[in-house]
């Protein structure tokens, strides 16, 4: 790889990490590609980004960005996007369906090192989609509950007639 390279790697991630909000650094040694494959597509549904990156342009474009530093060791796979909880759902679905070959490092919430069971509690809550559906079915309780009632009542007249 190329000086040029690097750095436009550098720039691009240093612009993404200023905008994340989790980073979750991932140990995917001994994945299959097509295990990698997965997770990436798990990634890519949820618009969220899965990158294989070499340990001091990720230290240093995180410290561009103004996050924590991180000590980065071994092979790692980074998982961002703009929610603080999508990156940790996928970084936890992977670890637990990829049990031998993938584990969760650490991560980074709002630019902060971030506990392992913070990530973990970030991981089983709804996201904003879940939430906001939620949301709806409440509003619609009483609104059906009361069409519900005025139909049983409709047919009781009609039966009384």
């Amino acid at each position: 790889m190329t000086r040029t390279r690097k750095e436009e790697l550098v720039t691009e991630m240093t612009a993404e990490f200023k905008d994340a909000g989790s980073i979750i650094v991932c140990d995917y040694k001994g994945m299959t590609v097509e295990n990698l494959e997965i997770v990436r597509n798990l990634a890519k549904d949820e618009d969220t980004k899965v990158k294989v990156v070499k340990n001091r342009l990720a230290r240093i474009a995180l410290k561009n960005a103004g996050c924590e530093d991180i000590d980065f060791t071994d092979t790692n796979l980074v998982i961002w996007g703009d929610t603080q909880v999508l990156p940790c759902k996928i970084a936890d679905k992977a670890a637990t369906q990829f049990k031998n070959s993938f584990a969760i490092k650490t991560g980074l919430i709002q630019g902060e090192i971030a506990s392992m069971e913070t990530i973990m509690a970030m991981a089983k809550l709804p996201t904003r989609d879940e939430l906001i559906g939620m949301l709806l079915n409440v509003w619609n309780a009483p609104v059906q509950n009361f069409t519900i009632g005025m139909q049983a009542l409709a047919t009781k007249k009609e039966e009384e007639v």
